[in-house]
């Protein structure tokens, strides 16, 4: 869980924070995941790591200045070379949920642009962290059943 405050700058003109910092925000716990599951790699990248594929987001409140906002993301499904994350955005001034955002991350060998498959042990790390296995089809499965 990330805790992010809203900057006055992150406003626009209509009085609510501009739709693309919701995205930052979502990138912001993205890349503390990758880090906690090592999958975050020395920059540039030159050998294999994540890239972005897909963001989705579905917006449900706008955010104003000043609030805190807090981010939580997770992996929902594993694939053969690829995994989707979930976040929700949640604003402490509100108390709700004001967006959810849905992305698909591709692992790739730098050196060649293609992608490989997700490693056992990135995998390991994934479901430690969350708690929960990742079945024969990606899908999350809880540990508690």
């Amino acid at each position: 869980m990330n805790t992010l405050r809203v900057m006055w700058g992150e406003q626009d003109a209509f009085g609510h924070v501009n739709n693309v910092t919701y995205l930052r925000w979502a990138e912001t716990s993205r890349v503390e995941y990758l880090l906690r599951v090592a999958m975050f790699p020395p920059l540039p990248p030159s050998g294999i790591a994540p890239i972005l594929a897909s963001v989705k987001c579905d917006y449900e409140a706008p955010v104003k200045y000043p609030d805190t906002i807090l981010v939580g993301g997770r992996v929902t499904r594993i694939g053969t070379s690829s995994m989707q994350m979930e976040h929700l955005l949640v604003s402490q001034n509100q108390g709700r949920v004001v967006a959810r955002v849905d992305s698909t991350l591709v692992l790739l060998d730098y050196r060649y642009h293609k992608p490989v498959p997700v490693p056992a042990e990135i995998r390991k790390a994934i479901a430690d962290l969350e708690g929960r296995s990742f079945e024969r089809d990606g899908l999350a499965k809880s540990a508690v059943g």
